[in-house]
Order: C-alpha cells, then sequence, then structure tokens
C-alpha cells in the first residue's frame, strides 16, 4: 500500500509510549498498535486529530504516501 503510518517515529520522538497514546486519545492499546503496523483500512478524521494534538504534530507527519510502480500511471483520485 503507498501509504505508510509513521506513528511509530513520532511517538520515539515523543518518548511516549503506545499506551500512554491509547489512554489520552481514548482507543485501545490494540487499535493503536494495528494503526502502528499499518494494517488498518482507514483511521477516522476526529481519531487522527486526537493523534495530532497529543503529539503536537501534522497529519503529514503520521502518513506518508510512497508510490510504487502501479501508482506512477498517472491517474486521478477516484479512478
Amino acid at each position: 500500500m503507498p501509504i505508510v503510518v509513521n506513528l511509530d517515529v513520532m511517538l520515539a520522538r515523543r518518548k511516549m509510549r503506545s499506551k500512554e497514546l491509547a489512554e489520552r486519545i481514548g482507543i485501545t492499546e490494540q487499535n493503536v498498535s494495528l494503526l502502528k503496523s499499518g494494517k488498518v483500512k482507514g483511521v477516522r478524521f476526529d481519531t487522527l486529530a486526537r493523534i495530532c494534538a497529543v503529539l503536537d504534530c501534522q497529519p503529514g507527519d503520521i502518513l506518508e504516501f510512497r508510490p510504487g510502480p502501479e501508482d506512477q500511471d498517472g491517474g486521478t483520485a477516484g479512478d
């Protein structure tokens, strides 16, 4: 998948454990773990906003687009 989740990097930079983040944003540790591993199909904007508020960062610090060969065709959103 071309979307890479860098949540583990931001947690390390803030010297915060997944457990503390989970408690502060109101989701389970399991869901934080799934998000960190990229094994989720989506994330709610309100959850992303709470993560950004707690970690004092921007969504782009957590989510990164890395196109692969199949994403280089010049297609547009919704294709």
